[in-house]
């Protein structure tokens, strides 16, 4: 390739001299370097005498070959520029399974502006599973609830989302603006299977426990759809977000009094050489993403958190 563009230079002036000049080169070892080519190749391909120098018929057809092969070149070191930075093939990404479809979106939509040529596979995988994917290779990046074993990876920006409780509507609970978690005492709770996020579950516990609620039971639900239906049937409340709550009528949500209870996710991917090149920026877009939603708040230890000013839900009357 180096050679084909000396040839180039060579045909565009058609003055060795004046190509040696452009090319920042003496004059002999630009000749002797097309001696070469036209050696490899077994065609002149300049006519050469006292008048000067032109293409030859055979350095006539070459010179459109080797502008084409040039340009494909350049496009072959452009593509691996970008792939080297994150920027082509595809990114296998986790996600819990309680990510609204709002987050979704948003965070493909982030994805296709920033890297328009990147594919990213979105697989609902819980948080235990992303681990254990990410260690084996399965992954290259994942959102992950914490706590977590952070050994052999690496972490994005984390995002705090305060919970609430989710009441059957006819708790007298329900009356109130905002629910201490002692107040729940006596209730059964609804929860993930502890498999999905043992770190979170048990740090749930743990703060219940702190507070003065110890469910008489806990209920297992990984779907938000089969969560709210336990809570309407009265086998217990929840704690969530909020948005998925909120559109069924039959239950109320409300926010936990001292915010006791906050989510943190964020970004993880493997630590080693073989590290997806885009896997941080995906964890960076993510937590801009869930910066961004009405639920989520960034946080810093020491930073206190803002006050609740969602809008509560609609008053509902049953005849």
């Amino acid at each position: 390739m180096r050679h084909l563009r000396l040839f180039v230079t060579v045909a565009d002036e058609l003055h060795f001299s004046r190509a040696a000049e452009r090319l920042g080169m003496a004059q002999p070892p630009l000749s002797q370097a097309i001696r070469r080519l036209e050696r490899e190749l077994g065609a002149e391909l300049f006519d050469r005498s006292q008048r000067g120098v032109r293409l030859s018929a055979a350095g006539a057809v070459l010179l459109d070959e080797a502008h084409e092969l040039l340009a494909r070149e350049e496009r072959l070191r452009t593509l691996a520029h970008r792939a080297a930075d994150g920027g082509l093939g595809t990114l296998r990404t986790g996600v819990p399974p309680d990510t609204t479809a709002a987050v979704l979106s948003a965070l493909l939509a982030a994805c296709s502006a920033h890297a328009p040529g990147l594919s990213v596979d979105l697989q609902e995988v819980t948080t235990e599973e992303q681990l254990r994917l990410l260690s084996s290779g399965g992954l290259d990046v994942g959102l992950v609830h914490h706590p977590v074993d952070t050994t052999e990876l690496r972490l994005g920006p984390e995002i705090s989302l305060d919970l609430g409780v989710v009441l059957p509507r006819t708790s007298p609970l329900a009356r109130l603006p905002e629910v201490a978690l002692g107040e729940l005492s006596g209730h059964e709770l609804v929860l993930f299977p502890r498999a999905h996020a043992p770190g979170w579950y048990d740090r749930i516990l743990d703060v219940c426990r702190a507070e003065g609620f110890v469910p008489g039971r806990v209920r297992h639900a990984s779907n938000p759809e089969f969560l709210l239906a336990l809570v309407t049937a009265g086998h217990g409340v929840a704690f969530d977000q909020g948005p998925v709550a909120r559109k069924e009528p039959r239950v109320a949500w409300r926010p936990l009094a001292g915010r006791p209870l906050a989510l943190r996710i964020g970004g993880a991917w493997p630590s080693g050489r073989g590290a997806h090149p885009a896997a941080r920026r995906f964890a960076e877009l993510a937590a801009d993403v869930l910066a961004r939603d009405h639920t989520a708040t960034p946080w810093r230890e020491g930073v206190p958190r803002p006050p609740d000013d969602s809008p509560r839900p609609w008053s509902v009357v049953y005849g």
